[in-house]
């Protein structure tokens, strides 16, 4: 499976920028956006929407992947991540276990600040060793 090429990476940072801009963080001010193309090489985002009965928000990665899952999608090939952060800020624990159920070894998670630019890039692998996953479970008879 290729990596996403020049013109797919832009409207992927372009997408994740658009959510970024539309986040509900009215509590922690924490704005993220976020842009994945499927295997079909079709465009998803999602941001963050948060919830004054907390923890019942939701994270950008979360919003992404199922707007993925409703328009058929299954695979995750590359995934943008654009925050506001003097740090590299990448998925939570919950979402790079969410990421995992629809990713592969070829899978790249790439970090941006909206200001600063490139943060940097990472492999699921990276982000989660030995995480678990389907192929873990029994197969099913």
């Amino acid at each position: 499976m290729a990596t996403m090429g020049p013109h797919q990476h832009a409207s992927l940072i372009t997408a994740a920028t658009e959510a970024y801009e539309q986040a509900y963080a009215p509590y922690s001010h924490f704005h993220v956006g976020v842009a994945l193309v499927d295997e079909e090489g079709r465009v998803h985002s999602g941001c963050n929407v948060e919830n004054a009965a907390y923890p019942s928000g939701t994270c950008a990665e979360q919003n992404a992947i199922g707007a993925m899952v409703t328009a058929g999608g299954r695979r995750i090939r590359d995934l943008v991540v654009i925050t506001r952060s003097e740090t590299i800020a990448t998925p939570c624990g919950a979402c790079r276990q969410r990421i995992r159920e629809f990713a592969d070894e070829h899978t790249r998670i790439h970090t941006y600040d909206v200001q600063d630019g490139f943060r940097g890039s990472f492999t699921l692998d990276e982000l989660l060793p030995h995480a678990f996953g389907p192929d873990n479970l029994p197969p099913h008879s």
